[in-house]
C-alpha cells in the first residue's frame, strides 16, 4: 500500500473517530456516576463586602454584592459571552466581566435521573429545559437548578472555567451582585431565591473559586482530543503525499 493511500485511510478512520465521539462526548452521564453528596443546593450567607470597581477592556463597571455564595454542581448548558452568535454582551452592551454563563443542576434532580429526559441549551439571557411530558416535568425541581452569570477579570479563573463541559460537576464561591457599566448604563441585577423564573431568575456570580470537581466522559473526550489532533496530521500527511507522489495522466 502507497504512503499516499495509508494516509487516506487513517485520515478517514480518524475522522469518523472524532465524529463519534463528538457526538456522544456531551451526553449526560447516569446518576450513579455521581456522588450525589456534594450536590447540595447552594450556601448563600449575609455579605459583609462593599461595592467595588473593576477596570476591563477600558469599560468601567460597579460591583454590588448582595450575598456570598458557594455552588456545586452538575453542568447541563453553558453560553460563551464570546461566542460567534452572542452579540449581545460585547457588541451591545460593553460586557466584558460576564464571561460564561453555567446553567447547573443538583439534588435530587441529579439521583432522581430525570435530567435525562430534559433537553437543556442556554443562549444570552437564559438556560431553557425543554421535556417531553408532563410527568418529566412533575418530577422535575425548578428551585434545583440555576443558570449563573458568571462574572470575572481573574485570568486564571477564566481559564478555569473555560474546562468545564456538560455533565461536568464544578464548584464555585463568590458573591451574588449587582452590577453595572458606568460609561454605558447597562445594568444587571441578581436573584437572590432558588424558587424564582422567568426573567430576573438568573444568579449573577463574582466569583473569587472556580474548580472543575469531576469531568464527565473523559474517556470519550480523550478519543475525541486525541482523533481530532490525529486527522489534522493525516490529512496533512496525504496531502503532502499527494503532490509528491507522481500521477499517471491518462
Amino acid at each position: 500500500m502507497s504512503y499516499e493511500r495509508l494516509f487516506k485511510w487513517l485520515f478517514i478512520i480518524s475522522l469518523l473517530s472524532m465524529g463519534i465521539s463528538a457526538y456522544y462526548k456531551d451526553d449526560l452521564p447516569d446518576p450513579h456516576t455521581y456522588d450525589v453528596s456534594q450536590l447540595t443546593p447552594p450556601r448563600q450567607t449575609p455579605t459583609a463586602r462593599a461595592p467595588f470597581a473593576l477596570y476591563v477592556n477600558k469599560e468601567h463597571y460597579v460591583i454590588t454584592p448582595k450575598f456570598d455564595y458557594e455552588l456545586t454542581g452538575m453542568v447541563v448548558s453553558y453560553n460563551d459571552s464570546n461566542g460567534l452568535t452572542d452579540i449581545w454582551h460585547h457588541d451591545i452592551w460593553k460586557d466584558f466581566i460576564n464571561v460564561r454563563d453555567v446553567c447547573v443542576i443538583w439534588e435530587p434532580n441529579v439521583s432522581s435521573g430525570v435530567y435525562k429526559n430534559i433537553a437543556f441549551s442556554s443562549d444570552s439571557w437564559t438556560c431553557w429545559a425543554f421535556w417531553p411530558d408532563s410527568a418529566t416535568s412533575s418530577t422535575f425541581k425548578f428551585d434545583g437548578l440555576s443558570n449563573n452569570h458568571i462574572l470575572t477579570d481573574d485570568n486564571s479563573i477564566k481559564a478555569a472555567l473555560q474546562t468545564a463541559e456538560k455533565g461536568d460537576v464544578v464548584h464555585f464561591k463568590g458573591v451574588l451582585a449587582d452590577y453595572r457599566n458606568e460609561a454605558s448604563s447597562f445594568t444587571r441585577g441578581t436573584s437572590t431565591v432558588r424558587t424564582d423564573t422567568g426573567n430576573g431568575a438568573c444568579e449573577t456570580v463574582y466569583i473569587d473559586e472556580f474548580k472543575v470537581v469531576k469531568k464527565a466522559n473523559s474517556s470519550l473526550r480523550t478519543v475525541y482530543s486525541i482523533s481530532k489532533w490525529l486527522a489534522i496530521l493525516f490529512f496533512i500527511g496525504f496531502a503532502y503525499m499527494f503532490f509528491i507522489t507522481p500521477h499517471k495522466i491518462s
